[in-house]
């Protein structure tokens, strides 16, 4: 289990590491994917909430100046 969940972590961070490219749609598609298997893997059945939180995250990634 935990060796899945580094998995799907660093195969996340390599996909989102590529959100500042695009454009919003785009951005917002990649980011409601990852957030539905992130969001399915954590807990059974939570695909939606994840989806919407990382399309919403993915269309606001090149919004934020850190």
């Amino acid at each position: 289990m935990q060796k899945k969940f580094s998995l799907l972590l660093v195969a996340a961070t390599l996909v989102l590491s590529a959100c500042s490219q695009g454009t919003d749609m785009e951005r917002a598609a990649v980011g409601g994917l990852a957030g539905c298997v992130v969001g399915d893997f954590i807990d059974e059945g939570s695909c939606i909430t994840g989806g919407i939180l990382g399309a919403a995250a993915g269309a606001l990634a090149d919004d934020v100046n850190l």
